[in-house]
């Protein structure tokens, strides 16, 4: 996938466009967009995701997996973010947007384990050499990249609640022991992680007790800002609305810094015990706006704005409850909720 987006951006660059917001309703204080992840890796479908997806966003969300198996075979952090990442932010930034990047250091369909690439190869984020190559990495990405938004790590309270706690402690040191270092390359990013906020709520765990994130603010006392990441229909919600106005305005912390839902959304297909449709998504799209306008959010961003192919993504464990979260079906088909989306796109940006 790297590669395929690495190369189709070639073309891509030549054929930039421009996206702006024009007003319709109340100023919205929050960027929003999507990632380039497309339904199929394949070079058309790639290009067409960024184009369509462009035209939805003033912001880019950048996920970023550290290439473990390349790194501990040498390859320098360096040549491989110019490779595989540089193109893609230099499209972003012809259209003027702001780049959210967040790199992952465990696996993201599963946080009880490691990242697949370092559990293949038998290695642990908990082993100095594999520390040391998240270091280069993370100021790789920032040297070259310049997000405005950099994540070190990603749903910390939920590595903590499903992970060995060795995995969680190696997470903390190593995001911590970054930051001088990108202090000392005068990084212009807001550096943050994010804390999963059904976990927060005590929802995932199958209760309702409000556990909140001041472990996360403890462990992580560099944050300059927080991500946010909630999927309410993984976490007993049956409906949109039940979802509480403050489910993020109660994580505000006393400091101030800005909040960004960084990953989320609800399913468009009922599957097993959950009961969905395109229409009650379109509900929680809406939801969604109303959280973040309570919450003065600085951000919302979806991963992804198309469904999955999952088969052409080889059908990892844990994808098919996350496969139909975009706007638009893998054939581009626009669902109800690309209109409620729009409505708040075509919000004007005031910050």
């Amino acid at each position: 996938m790297r590669w395929l987006i690495a190369f189709a951006l070639a073309t891509a660059v030549a054929c930039k466009g421009d996206t702006t917001t024009s007003s319709g309703g109340p100023p919205r204080p929050y960027r929003i967009g999507f990632s380039a992840i497309a339904p199929r890796p394949e070079i058309p479908v790639v290009l067409r995701t960024i184009d369509e997806m462009s035209q939805h966003s003033d912001a880019a969300l950048l996920p970023l997996t550290p290439p473990w198996k390349s790194m501990l075979a040498d390859t320098s952090a360096a040549l491989l973010v110019r490779r595989d990442q540089l193109g893609l932010v230099q499209l972003y930034r012809s259209r003027n947007f702001p780049i959210i990047a967040m790199i992952d250091v465990t696996d993201g369909l599963a946080r009880d384990r490691e990242a697949p690439e370092l559990v293949a190869l038998h290695r642990s984020i908990a082993e100095p050499a594999v520390q040391a190559k998240y270091k280069e990495y993370v100021l790789a990405v920032d040297s070259i990249l310049h997000p405005d938004y950099l994540a070190l790590a990603m749903e910390t309270n939920l590595i903590r609640f499903a992970a060995p706690q060795a995995v969680y402690d190696a997470m903390r040191a190593m995001t911590n022991a970054v930051v001088p270092s990108l202090r000392a390359q005068h990084t212009s990013a807001k550096l943050y992680v994010s804390v999963q906020v059904d976990v927060a709520w005590g929802r995932l765990q199958g209760t309702t007790t409000f556990i909140g994130i001041d472990r996360d603010l403890q462990d992580f006392p560099f944050i300059e800002a927080l991500g946010l990441s909630a999927y309410p229909y993984l976490a007993g919600f049956a409906n949109p609305e039940d979802v509480p106005l403050d489910y993020y305005s109660r994580l505000q912390p006393s400091s101030g810094v800005p909040m960004l839902v960084v990953e989320g959304g609800w399913t468009s297909a009922s599957l097993g015990a959950i009961q969905s449709s395109p229409e009650k998504q379109a509900r929680w799209i809406a939801r969604q706006f109303e959280l973040a306008d309570r919450a003065h959010l600085a951000g919302i961003f979806q991963i992804t704005y198309t469904d999955l192919d999952a088969v052409s993504y080889g059908s990892p464990p844990n994808l098919a409850v996350f496969t139909q979260l975009g706007l638009v079906d893998t054939g581009f088909h626009a669902k109800p909720a690309l209109a409620t989306w729009d409505s708040g796109y075509l919000r004007s940006y005031v910050r």
